[in-house]
């Protein structure tokens, strides 16, 4: 089984002493977001292949990370050069970077990955503007990771309502990105990624197939997996997403561009909800839930190893 803690809100930002409890519990429950059901997902370090993490704040699960030694793990660490304007509780991007080679040196240059996204045009934040702050931040990562993805920003309904001044990256905008991180990213040594961007980039050397594909697990945890054909997989690229365990509108770093907050005022109320030591990462499983049990084996391939 994979455990994906990053879809759906920042856990190790935020929810570090939930997560903890869970882990200390053995199982974790979550809600689906579609249709309300609730499913309890066991917590076993024999069969969870991997926990995936991705988040913009990693330094609250630093001082326990030891509590995770048991697991396979791999984390995506978002490292953007923007300010409060646009990322209202994000750390800025050196104290993340800080976070980033900590954990690298910790975990391992394969079991952590570099996200530069999403990324926008303004009059701020303009080509230049990336080119140059994404040079800095590759110079001083390049040592603790492997690999960078890019994406473009997503017009949602959600992210116009609230950041109605954001514009669409126009083709020529990501060929000058494109073309440019590459350069940047080969004197570094870093591969250069895309995910769901189609193959627009891949003259320059991007890797289009997705961010967090199966090669990217195996080579994280060092083992082969045989996961079954299409388990995982609901996009069209090659990711694989795992059973997620966190929920929506519930990230507090007040991101204008979010995908997965609807309001800050439902934010502020689904906080309120939280509760550490329920197995819910929002509220508290009531005598009228239904409690669906999930019981995956491990589909790590014990007759071969990577490393």
């Amino acid at each position: 089984m994979i455990i994906n803690t990053g879809s759906r809100t920042d856990i190790p930002a935020f929810f570090s002493k939930w997560l903890f409890n869970r882990i200390d519990e053995g199982f974790v429950c979550t809600r689906n977001p579609y249709n309300d059901d609730i499913y309890k997902y066991p917590l076993d370090s024999k069969i969870i292949d991997c926990l995936c993490f991705c988040t913009k704040n990693p330094k609250p699960m630093l001082k326990n990370i030891d509590l995770l030694d048991d697991y396979n793990q791999f984390w995506f660490v978002t490292i953007t050069p923007y300010e409060n304007d646009i990322e209202a509780n994000v750390p800025n991007f050196k104290k993340v970077l800080k976070s980033f080679k900590e954990l690298s040196d910790y975990l391992g240059v394969n079991k952590i990955s570099w996200r530069y996204d999403p990324i926008f045009i303004t009059e701020k934040y303009s080509l230049d503007y990336h080119i140059d702050k994404f040079e800095q931040i590759a110079s001083e990562i390049s040592d603790y990771t492997n690999d960078c993805t890019i994406s473009f920003i997503d017009l949602y309904r959600k992210v116009l309502r609230n950041f109605p001044e954001v514009c669409e990256v126009t083709t020529d905008e990501r060929l000058i990105i494109g073309e440019n991180f590459s350069k940047i990213a080969k004197e570094y040594g870093i591969r250069m990624k895309t995910c769901v961007e189609g193959t627009l980039l891949d003259q320059f050397g991007f890797d289009s197939s997705g961010c967090m594909t199966q090669q990217v697990i195996e080579k994280a945890i060092g083992n082969n997996l045989k996961i079954p054909k299409g388990k995982y997989r609901i996009r069209e690229c090659d990711c694989i997403f795992g059973r997620d365990i966190g929920a929506y509108n519930t990230c507090l770093h007040g991101c204008k561009y979010c995908y997965a907050n609807f309001s800050t005022k439902l934010v502020k109320r689904n906080w309120k909800l939280h509760n550490p030591d329920s197995p819910l990462l929002i509220g508290n499983v009531k005598d009228s839930d239904v409690v669906k049990e999930i019981s995956e084996p491990s589909y790590i391939d014990a007759q071969t190893r990577l490393f």
